[in-house]
Parts: C-alpha cells; sequence; structure tokens
C-alpha cells in the first residue's frame, strides 16, 4: 500500500473468488476499507493490474458500493467488492486500488489470475468519437476567431 494513503484507510480482508479463468468470465475482487481517522473522506475503487502481455485488459461490471466515488465515513468499516470481466489473456497480478480524494492512491496486497482463452475485442464506438472530434474542432475556431494569439 502507499504509505500517505494507509495512514487514512487501510485496505484489509483482499480476497478474490477465482485466480484461473476464460476470457469473458469474471471474478469479484472484494475485502474490507478501514477508515483510521475521524473525518469523513470521498474515494474510489478500482481493479488495478500488473501483466508482462501488452493488453492487461478488465471491464469493470459492477461496483459495491455501487457508483464511482462514494463516501467513507471516518473511523468506519466499508465493505467493497468489484466484479470484473476478463478481456485479455495473460498471467496477471490483480489488486484491490483505493484512491482517496486530496489524499492519493493504496494498493491491496493482490494475488496471481490467470486468464486462458481468445481475446475480446470491444468495438470502438466510431460516432462518439466523431461527436467529440465536432466540438472540439468548434471550440478551436470560435478560440481562434476571437483570440488568434492564444491559438498560435
Amino acid at each position: 500500500q502507499a504509505q500517505l494513503q494507509s495512514r487514512f484507510i487501510q485496505i484489509q480482508n483482499e480476497a478474490i473468488t477465482r485466480q484461473s479463468l476464460t476470457t469473458g468470465e469474471t471474478l469479484v475482487l472484494s475485502g474490507t476499507l478501514v477508515s483510521l481517522v475521524e473525518r469523513d473522506q470521498r474515494g474510489w475503487i478500482s481493479l488495478f493490474s500488473e501483466s508482462t502481455n501488452s493488453g492487461n485488459r478488465w471491464e469493470i461490471m459492477a461496483r459495491d458500493p455501487p457508483g464511482v466515488v462514494f463516501e467513507i465515513p471516518g473511523n468506519s468499516i466499508t465493505n467493497y467488492a468489484i466484479t470484473a470481466k476478463a478481456l485479455e489473456p495473460g498471467v496477471y497480478h490483480v489488486h484491490t486500488q483505493l484512491n482517496v480524494a486530496n489524499v492519493g492512491p493504496g494498493l491491496g496486497p493482490g494475488t496471481t489470475v490467470v486468464v486462458d482463452g481468445e481475446a475480446i475485442i470491444k468495438p470502438i464506438p466510431y460516432g462518439m468519437l466523431a461527436y467529440q472530434s465536432i466540438i472540439i474542432l468548434a471550440a478551436y475556431v470560435i478560440v481562434f476567431a476571437t483570440r488568434p494569439w492564444q491559438v498560435i
């Protein structure tokens, strides 16, 4: 765990439902977050994985507590669970990653997970990319038309 984050909230009892799976299958990473301070904190949890392959891909299917950012009450114990689908084969070292607002990230102890099978390629959302590109281009046109010295 990161030094600073672990002084505020510790990741304890990290467990994983399975250490061997096939692409498309899910695993659940769970444990408890132990708050060591009186003040309420805001945080978000995710799955962090390290691997020698270039993909390192997981899709988060569910989080408990739900939502991306959640409150961690002071001096409390909060159970958590992250459900993730494996998208690419490989040998991964999987950790809980907890990011605490205004403090920083921390990792649970982690465990090794082996994923077999064919890679699952998610389709690229070309429509959304085109929409975002048009909005960005329009913003550049407006800035250049009104303040060209800031663009050049």
